[in-house]
């Protein structure tokens, strides 16, 4: 087990663990994103990005693929390290809902001092052009400072504080934007402001550590705030300072973060922008953007990105597809389904968008239970796609082995439709007449499990049974080398 105390200290375990590589002289236009690209697909170690083109004498580093394999996920949530894929999210079961009981336990602390206050410019001073931001893909409408990001607002009506992460365009260098899609909660706080005619305070934090950036990404749930959900993970509460201006709690050890206002009356041509769905799914538009009143960073600061793109080419895939699977297999369990054997958010649907559960078939019905149920649950609600429902002899970590359920026991014209569910506007299938506002979408559902009425007269599979397969696999593992997958 491992711990860690800010981004700093978890860059050097990560080094000390072998999973952290320094690149030097990189170009920030596309070479950043592509390397990332192709690092996140291997599931490769964390890159830390300094002396970048045409700012070696900048002191100033991005860090990509931070949570990009099952060893850095586990030392981010301060786990064994040494845990498998199916470990890791086995593991997982039950500690969201202890966490989220927690929460209360950790309010966030105000602290006077922290490594954030190192450096702080205010007003006219404010200069966010001198920070190496990348340009993400050939078509962005510029470069996006807010990729690996956590944005700080608060519900108006009930001081509830919320931490998300939408992406930020860096227009000039005290002009940010803030792409809060709809249904998500800086949406919420943003519209309630607006309807009052005031402007939303907001925190934008550029550096945040792995952590609080994988809960900004999550769906906690309503009325929760990440910051105690951090506190009640790390048994501690994360320390803050009071924004200048907007009075939001800004982590005092994190290394770049801004604070200002978002106005009612004021748009900015926002996008495009390459989306996690690996898509140009929206085009430029005019969106609200925040106005900086100060700027927060620490000596030879380092940005948090993330590379959006294609399935597991995607920077955020891995993580959103372990931690998604641990929260969907919760909810689901949660809500009385008996005998979930395993969940599973592959990368390529980036952890929305195909789940695949694993249940032993108890009654006529389960399966159809299942396959509708985890469609529907909070953390697989939004822009889903796919369900596969697959019998407790079949891995649902295994990709190979869910096609083969489907190939032998999904019968297409079973295959369950849901319409009109929570859609995302960054889906490449919506219409262009249709906007995002007004956008739903389907989810199939497949039942790859053997019919419940032919369990007993179902064939037989001609597989070697798991205990000869391993007692096998162990007598020849020399020879089978990194080639062998399992057994």
């Amino acid at each position: 087990m491992r711990s860690w105390e800010d981004l700093r200290d978890w860059l050097k375990q990560a080094d000390e663990m072998d999973e952290l590589k320094v690149l030097e002289g990189v170009d920030l236009n596309l070479e950043l994103s592509g390397i990332a690209q192709i690092n996140a697909k291997n599931q490769g170690p964390a890159l830390l990005f300094q002396n970048l083109k045409e700012y070696e004498k900048s002191g100033f580093r991005v860090l990509v693929n931070s949570v990009g394999n099952v060893k850095l996920f586990n030392l981010t949530f301060g786990n064994n390290t040494e845990l498998t894929l199916k470990e890791t999210i086995e593991d997982l079961r039950g500690k969201p809902n202890t966490w989220q009981e927690e929460t209360k336990k950790y309010p966030f602390q105000v602290v006077e001092s922290g490594h954030i206050l190192e450096n702080l410019e205010t007003e006219d001073k404010v200069d966010l052009l001198k920070f190496p931001t990348p340009f993400w893909h050939e078509k962005d409408g510029g470069r996006f400072i807010g990729t690996g990001v956590a944005v700080i607002t608060d519900d108006p009506d009930t001081g509830t504080i919320n931490v998300g992460s939408y992406r930020a365009q860096l227009y000039d260098r005290n002009t940010v934007g803030i792409n809060a899609e709809r249904g998500k909660h800086g949406a919420f706080h943003r519209d309630k402001y607006f309807k009052e005619n005031k402007p939303m305070p907001v925190v934008m934090v550029f550096g945040p550590d792995p952590l609080l950036y994988v809960l900004a990404g999550s769906e906690i749930p309503t009325g929760v705030s990440e910051l105690e959900y951090y506190g009640a993970i790390r048994k501690k509460p994360i320390k803050v300072i009071k924004g200048k201006y907007t009075g939001l709690p800004i982590p005092a050890d994190a290394e770049i973060a801004i604070e200002g206002f978002v106005y009612p009356d004021k748009t900015r041509l926002e996008g495009p922008h390459g989306e996690w769905t690996g898509y140009y799914a929206s085009d430029a538009k005019q969106k609200p953007f925040v106005e900086v009143k100060a700027l927060y960073h620490r000596n030879d600061a380092i940005m948090l990105g993330t590379a959006m793109s294609k399935g597991a080419y995607n920077d955020h895939a891995f993580w959103r597809s372990v931690w998604r699977s641990a929260l969907v297999y919760d909810e689901m369990v949660k809500n009385g389904l008996p005998n979930v054997m395993g969940v599973y958010t592959p990368p390529f649907g980036v952890g929305r968008q195909f789940i695949n559960v694993s249940i032993k078939q108890a009654y006529p019905g389960h399966a159809t239970e299942a396959g509708y149920l985890a469609s529907q649950t909070r953390s697989a609600a939004y822009m889903g796609k796919w369900v596969v429902v697959v019998d407790d002899d079949i891995n649902p970590y295994d990709m190979d082995d869910v096609l083969w359920a489907m190939c032998t026991r999904a019968d297409p014209s079973e295959i369950g439709i849901i319409k009109k569910g929570w859609a995302s506007g960054v889906d490449p299938l919506r219409p262009k007449d249709v906007p995002a506002s007004k956008y739903t979408n389907s989810r199939g559902i497949i039942f790859a499990v053997v019919p419940y009425e032919r369990m007993d007269s179902f064939s037989e599979t001609c597989m070697l049974r798991d205990d000869l397969r391993k007692e096998v696999y162990e007598k020849w593992e020399k020879e089978l080398g990194s080639r062998w997958s399992g057994y």
